[in-house]
């Protein structure tokens, strides 16, 4: 499979770098991978990888090279090809951006060179991504997403307990994914980033996920709503490119430019958290017990750095 996505991709390149439609000798001759093959077996395979590119709304085209129409060759046009311009507004390029820097896949930030070829960067893009570093999670998600679509039990290790799971759905939440699923004792909740040996198996469809389930109702608490440390009102101040993302997530109605909100709090490690994931965006103003655990969480960060 590997050898045929990469030689459909230099197929795909050989005709957009092409100034002139080339023909099947010239795609042979030059592009890896057709080259050992016997004519009926070339001609089978060019074909097929043809299909595939126009199945992928590749403008391929099948142009005569001559007046008299006898030889052909093909030809992709980069400018019909390429992604039309999509005329963001403001309020959109913020939002993709936040979104594209929502998740590092091995310590890369995602998106940011896609996001300037769209508009440019919103303010405070500089900022760290609101997300999660998936890591070597990556594989325990793609494993988890197939289980998911396929209804493939899976087990999974967890606290250092074995645990057979039919998996509903995963989420990302506070900067950690979720796995949300049915267990011997119920449904729970599983924070992918603690899952450890993870074994998908093999029969698919073997479990149906319940009807109106909604990976949404897992979720309809606030992780520092749910604590059982004495209840404290905490006042937070989010910069406006940050503002709108902070009241959803308190179910406000979004502002026109900073958001100052009041947020009652019975878990304060969770709620430290959550107001550090903003970055510089955030500021807590009061009481002066929140805002010293913040200053101190931030310097360790930094003196880990340093």
């Amino acid at each position: 499979m590997q050898n045929v996505v990469e030689r459909v991709l230099n197929l795909l390149i050989y005709l957009l770098e092409s100034t002139h439609p080339v023909t099947a000798d010239d795609v042979r001759n030059t592009v890896h991978g057709y080259a050992d093959q016997t004519d009926d077996a070339f001609h089978r395979m060019f074909e097929r990888d043809k299909e595939v590119l126009r199945r992928l709304g590749v403008p391929l085209r099948r142009e005569a090279l001559d007046a008299w129409e006898i030889d052909y060759g093909y030809t992709v046009d980069p400018d019909e090809y390429a992604i039309p311009d999509p005329k963001l507004d403001q309020e959109e390029r913020v939002a993709l951006s936040v979104a594209s820097r929502m998740v590092r896949l091995g310590g890369a930030e995602a998106g940011v060179g896609a996001i300037i070829k769209l508009g440019g960067l919103e303010r405070g893009a500089g900022l760290e991504p609101l997300g999660a570093d998936l890591g070597e999670g990556a594989e325990t998600l793609a494993a988890l997403f197939g289980a998911i679509t396929e209804r493939r039990l899976v087990k999974l290790t967890y606290r250092d307990h074995v645990r057979p799971v039919e998996p509903y759905g995963i989420a990302h939440r506070r900067g950690h994914w979720y796995l949300v699923g049915k267990a011997p004792e119920g449904e729970r909740m599983y924070r992918v980033d603690r899952i450890t040996d993870l074994r998908v198996g093999d029969e698919p469809g073997v479990f149906k996920k319940p009807r109106g389930f909604d990976i949404r109702a897992a979720f309809r608490s606030q992780p520092w709503e749910t604590g059982s440390d004495p209840e404290i009102t905490a006042t937070v101040r989010f910069d406006p490119e940050v503002a709108w993302w902070a009241a959803r997530a308190l179910g406000l109605a979004e502002p026109d430019s900073e958001l100052v909100a009041d947020v009652q709090v019975t878990n304060r490690e969770a709620f430290v958290g959550w107001v550090l994931s903003f970055g510089a965006s955030a500021e807590v103003t009061a009481p002066d017990e929140i805002r010293a655990v913040v200053r101190q969480r931030v310097g360790d960060a930094l003196g880990q750095i340093a």
